[in-house]
This record gives C-alpha cells, structure tokens and sequence, in this order.
C-alpha cells in the first residue's frame, strides 16, 4: 500500500516499507538501512537476532521489482558499524547489487557511515556529502534546514505512538512531512526509533498493518 503526496510540488508516494519514491525521477529514496547492524552487535557479545541484512534486502528487491527503479539514493547510515564489513553481510549486499547492476545508486553519508567507512569500491555506490541538490530537495542524512531546497532527510528514525484506553498504546515508524524539513522512517529491520510530535503545518503518516496511515490531529 502507499500514499501519496505532494511535497515541494513533486508528487512523491509514501510506500509500506518505509521508503519514499519519486515517479517522475524513477527513483526509490531510503533512510537509514543500517545494514550489518546485527552483526556487528553479534561481534560485541550481544544476543540479537540474524539475517536482518537479508530481510532488508529482500523489502528492496520487492520494491525494485514492483516499481520502475533507475536510481536508488540512500539518505545516510547505508553500513552500521566498522564491524558490518563482515563477509556475509558483504556479500548479501554484493549478490543484491550485482541483480540490480543497471540501476544507479547515491549514498548521503550519514554519521555512521563515518565511523564504519563507506561501502565497498565493488557495489559501485557513488558516495556524497550533504546536502544533494535534486529538483527542489536537499537530499540530506541530518535534518538540518536548508536555505532554498526542501529537505528529505533520516537520522531521527521517527516513531508515533497511538494511545487507545487505559494503557493500551502501539508505536509505529511514521513519515514526517513539515514545511521545510521531511523525515523518512528508518528503513532497517533492526533499529530503533524516537517519538516525534506533530508540529503546526506538519503532516504524519503512520507505517502500520502493511500500510500507511495519515494521521489527523485535532
């Protein structure tokens, strides 16, 4: 399921798997996938789950296929860690790329891009700072404000938690549209998220049940 909106005057399609993408561009934007997170906490000691790589990349593969894709941009924290060039991690993401030979793809470099290095020279992901100016976006991994573009940003892994009776609360990743700063959902298996509130003239759209839902604030 998506939802779709328009930001900055582009129409943009809020997608299930917490992604946005462009259909005038042909491109698929991603936050924050974290790749190699599970290892490199496995690497420290720490029970936590496994194939979380696989499972993000076969979300990707399912959009790839279900969507004209001739770009892919990554909004920032593409690898975890230092520790998430393990061998199998690399080579999960290798054997994606190598399907996906055709189709070009950017990363923003987030800060834990920094700290764990940029991919491999043999992905052939052409690596950026922020801000990139596409149309009228500031493709960014921090949410800063930019002076002319709109900003499409990560790094905060928004969440909203819905409240019912009593106790009863559930928590979803959501898109967070504003004014002059959007925020992508995180779009890894395994990481956490930061509840956000609605500001005046922000739009939130939940990510839940296999969908997304626009949340209305009174």
């Amino acid at each position: 399921m998506k939802v779709v909106v328009e930001l900055a005057d582009e129409e943009l399609w809020l997608l299930a798997e917490k992604a946005i993408y462009w259909p005038r561009r042909h491109t698929l934007l991603i936050a924050d996938a974290h790749f190699g997170k599970a290892a490199a906490y496995r690497k420290l000691g720490q029970p936590v789950p496994t194939g979380t790589t696989q499972t993000n990349i076969d979300v990707l593969n399912r959009l790839m296929r279900r969507y004209p894709c001739t770009e892919v941009i990554f909004l920032g924290d593409f690898l975890h860690a230092p520790e998430s060039h393990a061998l199998n991690t690399l080579a999960a993401i290798g054997t994606w790329r190598e399907a996906h030979a055709d189709v070009s793809m950017r990363l923003i470099r987030g800060n834990h891009d920094r700290r764990a290095g940029d991919p491999p020279e043999a992905l052939k992901i052409e690596v950026v700072a922020e801000p990139w100016l596409v149309g009228p976006f500031a493709l960014q991994h921090e949410p800063q404000p930019h002076a002319t573009h709109h900003v499409l940003a990560g790094h905060v892994h928004p969440t909203f938690r819905l409240r019912g009776k009593g106790r009863q609360s559930v928590r979803a990743p959501c898109f967070c549209l504003g004014p002059r700063i959007s925020l992508l959902p995180a779009f890894g298996a395994f990481t956490g998220g930061m509840n956000v509130s609605p500001a005046p003239g922000t739009r939130l759209y939940l990510v839940a049940d296999e969908g997304v839902w626009p949340l209305t604030h009174d």
